[in-house]
């Protein structure tokens, strides 16, 4: 028996670029994006701040993936939660290509780029990621932005699917 292990990655950061929202030739959503996250420090030797930044390459699949190609823009500031993950394959040119990810499973967004309040996004099941991804089998789709409702309109839906269940409800 081995022993436990854990690959987990919590990052807050910044959009470095516009979601790509595509699909497997199975129908399964994959999105991917950057995100950049800084580091600063004082050297203990005294000096000026030193300020560092790290840029992660992150997935989502499903219907997270979904959401974050409809509500994510570069710029956006984000909290996501996953694991890392690396894959390999060929390129092109023959030679040997090896990436490592951060898969989410959560994203809260924190601020929007255009000022929008943020909110919290996860997968309902954690099974619903295929196997693997081939780097050139996604064919790409179109990123349709939809609007999103104002929170008086989604007060209204809450309300109307409540009424709906209290007359299904036998007591």
């Amino acid at each position: 028996m081995s022993a436990r292990s854990l690959n987990k990655v919590m990052l807050i950061g910044n959009l470095t670029r516009d979601p790509n929202l595509r699909y497997t030739p199975g129908g399964t959503a994959v999105c991917s994006f950057g995100l950049a996250t800084n580091r600063t420090w004082t050297p203990s030797e005294g000096g000026e701040k030193q300020e560092k930044v790290e840029y992660h390459n992150v997935v989502a699949w499903s219907k997270l993936a979904d959401i974050c190609g409809q509500l994510l823009h570069k710029g956006d500031k984000v909290y996501v939660e996953g694991r890392l993950q690396s894959r390999d394959w060929k390129g092109d040119d023959g030679q040997d290509r090896r990436i490592t990810e951060v898969v989410i499973d959560n994203m809260i967004l924190l601020r929007s780029s255009q000022g929008g309040a943020g909110g919290s996004y996860s997968n309902d099941s954690y099974g619903d990621e295929p196997g693997g991804f081939d780097e050139g089998g996604a064919a790409p789709a179109a990123n349709s932005r939809k609007s999103k409702k104002s929170s008086s309109d989604e007060m209204s839906d809450d309300a109307q699917s409540a009424e709906d269940v209290a007359d299904d409800v036998p007591f």
